[in-house]
């Protein structure tokens, strides 16, 4: 198969599906109001209650969501087999995916862009709320945990990278600076500005390389990055929003929104076709990367680019907080989850363009090839273009740059530039992953201070600053223990079971939401996708602890992972008791807004 059939059939796809379902959900399920006052306007705070350019916000939501999960799922997934993944992917992002983050953001917005757990407190009951907010926040730990160590694998010992990835920060800073004290929302001055700069970034990257004296302070040991990217976290959760991470998320968009119209254009020019079967002899398990079966393991392997919990955490974290015009729901929300369903399309485009003897060299180790009988083809050639060793380097994130510096070095003039590309890719997937980690930890942030603050109300006030510095360095500490003494083989299994758990809780509590509107006709939009979404990952939950971690005496993942179980299942448990009860209530009555719903509760 081409792979430029798969690709426009993609792009189509969505542009309908955004057009009719999204619209439709916007304006017959939810209802989005224009005029209807939200957060960011009756909160402002000028530090997280800010009103944000609906384009602003698009880029920062975009950057933060857009993580590892839609780079590496899909190229692990690609042992499979490219049909199994693009199906996951495409039905996945338009049905639960995009419902998922447009009625979660929407949620969060009527609801003074409060956390889910608070959320889920309001429309199911204190008890549940509670148990929601600790399921959160654990699993926000291990989210962050593995997005960092993805950070980590790709940023270690490449000085081009790091330099690129660090300059970011001083270039976000005084494009936050130039919005707000210079001249106030000049969007388009400041995105020429961090344009100008970034591209001025990257082309500076290979001479910092080449520079002894450079090389040496950029190129970072494991260690050290791994120190550092929580120290980065913690400086973005408790500088406001407008000076750090927003615009930093914002330019970050520019390279990855970029990077990807750039690939969606070297498939249209190249046309290469796929190398990788449709389907897979590891489709019913045994294989090299992923242990078990496609089913259930295809839907924790591919999270973010299909449905992503840790969207339900940004949903209902930052970005609630700086829209001002609810209208934008559907922009934001629907709008970058198919964005992000492009991007990873494309990941798994890049790694089954690949020989799959190639792909499995680079992504298992090298006795674990070994007994594939397999024989590499292109394997030497292309590391010796790109300059590095690439074989037994497992976790998607080589093999997602050798596929894409593949493509782009196949177009007509760009054959000498391998290394570069290859390079350039380590850099954007490492940019790619870095935004969503200082959002969540803001998040983690928000997170910790409400918890606390049932105990110490002091911590509920948002610009108390010990309560800002102590939240942020506790919730650091916690995911930052994890990056320094962990792997990406021990925390991503983790991560995708933990995720999806996260987003069938999002789609649920969204659904009881829904009921108590009198929307229960149209439940079943956001119902479905959850109670599928909580079966598969229950049973891929299952099979990892029974078959994966404690055969491999995994005992403190095993642990983990049924803790994190029994807490969505209780969540589960109160949703669907309140429903009932929802559903048996047959009167209406208004709200405070004129608005016809089963039940008025507290915003």
């Amino acid at each position: 198969m081409n792979s430029l059939t798969l690709v426009f059939a993609t792009l189509c796809i969505f542009a309908i599906a955004y057009r009719f379902y999204g619209i439709f959900i916007a304006n017959k399920v939810l209802n989005l109001k224009m005029d209807r006052l939200t957060p960011a306007v009756k909160m402002a705070d000028g530090v997280d209650y800010v009103e944000t350019n609906k384009f602003v916000l698009f880029g920062h939501h975009f950057a933060a969501i857009a993580a590892a999960g839609p780079l590496l799922g899909p190229v692990l997934a690609a042992q499979f087999g490219y049909a199994p993944g693009a199906l996951w992917i495409i039905v996945g992002c338009v049905m639960a995916g995009a419902v998922h983050d447009m009625v979660v953001l929407f949620a969060s917005v009527r609801h003074k862009g409060r956390s889910l757990g608070r959320i889920a407190e309001l429309e199911i009951g204190t008890a549940t709320g509670h148990v929601a907010s600790w399921a959160v926040l654990f699993i926000l730990i291990l989210t962050l945990a593995g997005l960092s160590i993805a950070v980590v694998n790709a940023m270690h010992d490449s000085a081009w990278g790091t330099f690129t990835v660090f300059a970011t920060m001083p270039i976000a800073i005084l494009m936050g600076i130039y919005l707000h004290v210079w001249r106030h929302n000049d969007v388009a001055g400041a995105s020429l500005i961090g344009l100008v700069l970034l591209v001025g970034a990257v082309l500076i990257g290979p001479y910092v390389a080449a520079d002894p004296f450079w090389s040496k302070i950029f190129s970072m040991d494991r260690p050290t990055i791994a120190l550092t990217i929580p120290v980065y976290g913690f400086v973005a959760s408790v500088l406001p929003v407008w000076l750090l991470l927003c615009p930093r998320d914002y330019l970050s968009t520019y390279l990855k929104v970029g990077t990807i119209v750039m690939l969606v254009a070297g498939i249209f020019v190249v046309r290469p076709d796929f190398q990788m079967e449709a389907v897979t002899k590891y489709v019913s398990g045994g294989g090299p990367i992923i242990p078990g079966a496609a089913f259930p393991f295809l839907f924790i392997t591919i999270a973010c680019g299909a449905v992503s919990g840790f969207h339900a955490i940004i949903a209902t974290g930052t970005t609630p907080k700086m829209i001002g015009n609810e209208r934008d729901v559907l922009f934001v929300g629907f709008g970058a989850m198919l964005v992000e369903g492009v991007v990873a399309i494309m990941a798994l485009t890049a790694a089954c363009v690949l020989v799959p003897a190639d792909y499995f060299a680079i992504n298992t180790a090298p006795a674990v090839f070994a007994k594939l009988g397999m024989e590499t083809v292109n394997l030497n050639a292309l590391a010796a273009e790109v300059g590095e060793k690439i074989q037994g380097r497992p976790g998607g994130a080589v093999s997602l740059a050798v596929g894409m510096a593949y493509i782009f070095s196949s177009i007509p003039f760009m054959k000498h530039l391998m290394a570069y590309w290859y390079h350039f890719a380590i850099m954007f997937e490492a940019v790619f992953i870095l935004t969503a980690v200082d959002t969540g930890t803001r998040v983690g942030r928000f997170f910790l201070q409400e918890m606390i603050g049932h105990v110490i109300p002091k911590f509920n006030e948002k610009r108390w600053w010990p309560g800002i510095l102590i939240t942020s360095a506790i919730f650091t500490s916690c995911w930052g223990y994890l990056v320094y003494t962990g792997d990406i083989t021990t925390i991503w299994p983790l991560f995708g079971m933990s995720n999806q758990l996260l987003a069938s809780c999002g789609l649920i509590v969204g659904t009881t939401m829904l009921i108590r509107m009198n929307k229960a006709k149209y439940a079943w939009i956001t119902a479905v996708p959850g109670v599928a979404l909580a079966v598969i990952t229950l049973t891929a939950g299952y099979q990892s602890v029974l078959n994966n971690y404690l055969p491999n005496q995994k005992y403190l993942l095993a642990t983990l992972a049924i803790v994190v179980a029994v807490l969505m299942v209780i969540v589960f448990i109160g949703a669907f008791l309140r429903w009932k009860e929802l559903l048996g209530i047959k009167t209406t009555v208004e709200d405070s807004y004129g608005e016809t719903v089963v039940l008025d509760v507290p915003e």
